[in-house]
């Protein structure tokens, strides 16, 4: 027998689908509620935004130090592309928790980036310690990810190896539903408000997960675009040709979650040469050529 959740988390959307007949509801929801406590920017109480105030006597817990140890993996691997400490240009950019910056200046774009880097961050005995006051961590960008890969830890002991997680369109799929295996759709990015599909991907066994930058964005003063996905090494969120990217890997919805982010702030060129070192991950690259017209990679 299948069983269906689903239900609003992270400011977001979630549906679970798994080959059991016991309702797992209460245990999920309580599991969420965990993951906020540690790790919400938008909870004043969390110890992710008690950090972020100065306090520096919060002792994390088993869930901040795994996201803290695979965020600060990932950031060396992908050379800072994927910075955890960009939490203010975020809010000052009006896609976070805090306060938005209309029309940001260069100036104050210069300022704001002297509170990022990763490196500037360290976790000893269960206690962060940041170099500079200014520094916001912030782990939204794969939030959703290990909200999933949570929830299907706790389904494996359960002994449920069938299931599918889904929050905000990223997922975690094992085995098969009962007619076969889990089928996802990734979008057209279609930038007029209509929904449609750009491809079918059968997940064996696989998390994927998909950054885009076509529907969540902001115009400024003089009608450009500012995209919610800020580039770690300048500071700028500026709309680029790659629209869409969706990574997925035999592995946790995490680490593909935080590599979607990087590689749209990567661009097309570098995510290709990261690609060639890391062969376990599957993308689909959807963007627009020199006439405007839309491509997609797949590797």
């Amino acid at each position: 027998m299948i069983t269906q959740l689903e239900g609003a988390v992270f400011g977001t959307t979630y549906h679970i689908k798994y080959l059991d007949k016991v309702n797992y509801q209460t245990s999920i929801d309580s599991l969420f509620t965990l993951m906020n406590n540690s790790l919400s920017t938008y909870l004043p109480t969390s110890d992710i935004s008690k950090i972020n105030n100065g306090d520096s006597t919060v002792v994390v817990d088993d869930l901040f130090v795994e996201v803290f140890d695979k965020a600060k993996r990932i950031y060396k691997e992908t050379d800072g592309y994927f910075d955890p400490t960009i939490g203010r240009l975020i809010d000052a950019y009006g896609f976070g928790s805090g306060k938005e910056k209309r029309n940001l200046t260069e100036e104050e774009i210069h300022e704001l980036m002297i509170g990022v880097g990763f490196d500037k961050v360290k976790l000893e005995n269960r206690k962060v310690y940041r170099d500079n006051p200014n520094i916001e961590f912030n782990v939204n960008a794969f939030a959703k990810g290990y909200g999933i890969d949570i929830v299907g830890r706790f389904f494996e002991s359960k002994n449920i190896h069938n299931y599918l997680v889904e929050i905000g369109g990223e997922i975690r799929a094992r085995g098969k539903k009962y007619d076969g295996s889990w089928k996802v759709a990734i979008e057209k990015p279609n930038v007029d408000g209509t929904r449609s599909i750009q491809k079918v991907i059968e997940l064996e066994d696989e998390s994927m997960a998909t950054s885009g930058n076509y529907r969540k964005y902001k115009l400024n003063e003089n009608g450009e675009k500012i995209v919610h996905t800020v580039n770690p090494k300048t500071g700028m969120a500026h709309e680029s040709s790659l629209l869409s990217v969706s990574v997925r890997m035999k592995g946790d919805c995490a680490d593909v979650d935080a590599y979607a982010t990087a590689f749209l702030a990567m661009g097309m060129e570098r995510t290709k040469e990261f690609l060639k070192q890391h062969p376990e991950l599957k993308v689909v690259l959807l963007y627009n050529d020199k006439e405007n017209k839309l491509q997609e990679f797949v590797n």
